[in-house]
């Protein structure tokens, strides 16, 4: 599928919205994580020509602009988001039906909803973005961003049961591999994420193994 100019152009436009909106993001979820998660996006789309490109994009670039881990009031910033839409000719309920149901904590603790092959690649651009070598250091930056410390032996990881513990309860970083970032490469969706998680994968598992020899002394 081939953008036409207006999609092009309002593209450009959703790009500046969402740069404005996590301009001042220090959590590992700013404007240059969109950009990979973008890039990610139009590598499986090559593979998925049944896909509508425009809301991928779209929705690729827009789904950290009311997310409730970076703002206060995620509803005030869902509806200056719907406004913003609204003012550009956008379809908001097609934006929402993925951002709201792609997250990890939705699609585990939620009220699980299937998404349509749009939201899948949307859905696995940013779990790919998840794990891998930056991902290692965006899961410190968030975490040390939030008090955390990096790791501590006596506390255990947890088999999450709701989002208010998978959020609210505060963990050693390293915690966080067991708990979400290791069951990411088996929650994909398209062939192509699947192969390119393989890698990512390996690295946190080998990046992990040399952070606990160390730390017991071993290396």
């Amino acid at each position: 599928m081939v953008l036409s100019q207006i999609e092009t152009e309002k593209l450009a436009k959703i790009d500046h919205f969402m740069r404005d909106t996590l301009a001042s993001d220090q959590s590992g979820h700013d404007s240059s994580h969109i950009d990979r998660v973008l890039a990610l996006a139009k590598k499986i789309l090559i593979n998925e020509p049944q896909a509508d490109e425009f809301i991928v994009l779209a929705a690729a670039t827009l789904h950290d602009t009311y997310d409730d881990k970076l703002f206060k009031d995620p509803a005030a910033a869902k509806n200056k988001l719907a406004e913003f839409l609204q003012s550009i000719s956008v379809d908001s309920q097609s934006m929402f039906e993925i951002i709201d149901n792609m997250s990890w904590s939705a699609q585990v603790f939620g009220h699980r909803r299937t998404l349509d092959i749009n939201g899948q690649i949307v859905q696995d651009a940013d779990r790919l973005e998840a794990i891998g070598a930056i991902a290692i250091i965006r899961t410190f930056k968030y975490g040390f961003a939030h008090d955390q410390i990096d790791y501590d032996p006596a506390i255990k990881p947890r088999d999450l049961t709701s989002k208010s513990e998978y959020r609210n309860e505060k963990q050693p970083i390293l915690n966080h591999f067991y708990e979400k970032l290791f069951k990411i490469k088996d929650s994909l969706n398209t062939e192509t994420a699947k192969k390119l998680a393989v890698k990512r994968d390996k690295f946190m598992h080998d990046f992990v193994a040399e952070y606990l020899a160390e730390y017991q002394l071993k290396a």
